[in-house]
């Protein structure tokens, strides 16, 4: 299968971020992409470095949202994977992927369950915690187990897409430095980004992405350093092989050719959801073994 990463910074509005977004969609179905991904947020800047109430404005009216992506996936004849800040109701939001099928109906959606509260990482006031489960979503082009950036640290997240029969997992993601910490540490930062989730492709024997945004993004409150978003968008296959992974800087549409039937032949070679065990991990579902 050709996936389209699609990797790119924000424009300064929604609607020039749209525009250069749908022509990198269109860039990418033309090079046969059948699958789509964009980035966490895509329409806007990343607007939880501080906590403002007049942001909760971005989510706007989130069905016409829906029906602008549904109507670009019609168009590219591609199943599309988008980003959306979701408003559910007066005063509950949430940070929202959405995916379409090729003619542009919803095969369903994910609402990011873990929520970050981190320097220039405020998702917490704004976003309630995802309430739908880790449950892969039915399209054309398999099971897709889609999930959202700080959902990317968390191996149980995973586990449980696996478990649900994902066929791959899908991460858009918004990651980057601080220009104030030193180059050692931002290397620390982005290498351990990447073996965890390289780590989510071995144990479960899925194939495992994260397209990430570039550019530098200034905190508007005027408090915060800003975040210059490190891009290196990936794609790991079923034994954690580097299939694909993007610059830091650049923004494009990238196409990965991804083998969906070597997932069968990794998992009779390491069978590892054969030998768990099971009747062991009930302390799982602890905060704490005290």
């Amino acid at each position: 299968m050709k996936v389209g990463l699609i990797q790119q910074k924000y424009h300064g509005s929604t609607e020039a971020t749209n525009q250069k977004t749908v022509e990198l969609i269109t860039k990418a179905a033309n090079k046969g992409a059948q699958l789509v991904v964009l980035q966490e947020l895509h329409q806007s800047a990343y607007f939880c470095q501080s906590e403002n109430v007049d942001f909760f404005d971005i989510a706007g009216d989130f069905n016409a949202q829906v029906a602008y992506w549904g109507e670009v996936a019609r168009q590219n004849a591609v199943v599309l994977v988008v980003s959306l800040f979701e408003k559910r109701s007066e005063g509950l939001y949430h940070n929202t992927a959405v995916v379409f099928e090729k003619d542009g109906s919803m095969a369903g959606k994910y609402r990011k369950m873990h929520i970050p509260d981190d320097p220039q990482f405020y998702e917490k006031y704004y976003f309630t915690p995802g309430d739908l489960g880790f449950k892969p979503i039915n399209t054309s082009v398999g099971k897709l187990g889609v999930l959202v950036c700080w959902d990317q640290w968390y191996p149980e997240a995973a586990r449980l897409m696996a478990l649900a029969g994902a066929q791959m997992l899908i991460y858009p993601t918004a990651i980057g430095w601080f220009d104030a910490d030193t180059e050692d540490e931002k290397r620390r930062q982005k290498d351990a980004w990447l073996a965890v989730q390289r780590g989510h492709a071995v144990a479960n024997t899925l194939p495992v992405m994260a397209v990430n945004r570039v550019g530098f993004e200034p905190d508007t409150s005027g408090v915060g350093q800003g975040i210059r978003f490190w891009g290196s968008s990936f794609v790991y296959g079923a034994q954690g092989e580097e299939l694909f992974m993007a610059d830091e800087t650049s923004e494009e549409a990238y196409i990965v050719e991804i083998d969906m039937a070597r997932t069968e032949q990794v998992r009779r070679w390491w069978p590892f959801l054969r030998d768990r065990r099971i009747e062991f991990y009930k302390d799982l579902t602890k905060r704490f073994i005290d």
